[in-house]
């Protein structure tokens, strides 16, 4: 089962400092190790838009949500059933402290 991990950013999303960047660092080794990081990375708060209707497609330049409601980043895990990625996903905010994390199976 694969799941797509987004944490949003939040207006009292506190800068990283090195304890954070140690633990990130070895939770993503972690999880790299045993096979189960497929990929992460974190996004950009631009993006286009594109919006199909008939047969025109309008293409329009982000952003598109308030800073406190973009994704800042994303991991992709292929893990065994939902309560194993749940658990990742706890292990993740006790790391990074409070936020919003959505997590959904990837088909």
């Amino acid at each position: 089962m694969r799941y797509l991990m987004m944490s949003k950013s939040t207006d009292t999303t506190p800068a990283p400092d090195e304890r954070l960047f140690a633990e990130m660092a070895a939770f993503v080794e972690e999880l790299s190790a045993s096979g189960v990081l497929l990929a992460t990375g974190g996004l950009a708060p631009e993006g286009v838009q594109m919006v199909s209707a008939g047969d025109e497609i309008t293409v329009t330049d982000g952003p598109f949500a308030e800073a406190k409601e973009a994704v800042a980043g994303f991991a992709l895990v292929e893990v065994r059933s939902k309560e194993e990625a749940l658990e990742l996903a706890r292990r993740f905010r006790k790391i990074v402290g409070d936020g919003v994390s959505i997590i959904q199976e990837v088909f």
